[in-house]
């Protein structure tokens, strides 16, 4: 429950410190990650439920949801053995990331989560495979903003 909270606090602040304001401006916002990334990785992976997540949204992040997610799919061993030879070159210590040194049913639990979002807003969230050769995953990226996003802009 404290990381769900710190992870909270931080986004809380930057909604209404960053995100907020620039939507005032008519600016586009981009997130690496979102809600729905505590609802994977604490409700998920932690199995803290998805109940307390979307509750914390809605108090601490003024109900804010993206208009366009990209859920990458990716194979789920070789993402989290590419990550920890990551974290290990950045760093002396030996893979010093909490997520990382997960096992693999923990981060199974947060794919399956997020799966079960992208089945909840279909209409928010593409999915897209991530193992493709980098220009079409760049592709399909690109389409998915232009067909979500640019279609609806004024």
């Amino acid at each position: 429950m404290a990381e769900l909270a710190l992870m909270f606090a931080d986004r809380a602040q930057d909604i209404d410190e960053k995100i907020l304001p620039a939507l005032q401006r008519g600016q586009w916002v981009l997130c690496d990650r979102f809600s729905d990334s505590s609802e994977a990785y604490q409700g998920g992976g932690r199995q803290l439920g998805s109940q307390v997540v979307h509750e914390l949204h809605r108090i601490l992040c003024h109900d804010l949801k993206p208009d366009l997610t990209i859920l990458m799919l990716f194979d789920l061993s070789a993402s989290i053995a590419r990550a920890r030879r990551r974290n290990t070159a950045k760093s002396k210590k030996k893979d010093e990331n909490r997520f990382e040194k997960e096992k693999e049913a923990f981060h199974q639990r947060v794919m399956d989560t997020y799966l079960t979002i992208a089945r909840r807003e279909p209409q928010r969230i593409v999915k897209i495979d991530a193992r493709q050769p980098i220009s079409e995953v760049h592709r399909r990226i690109v389409e998915s903003v232009e067909e979500r996003l640019l279609k609806s802009s004024p």
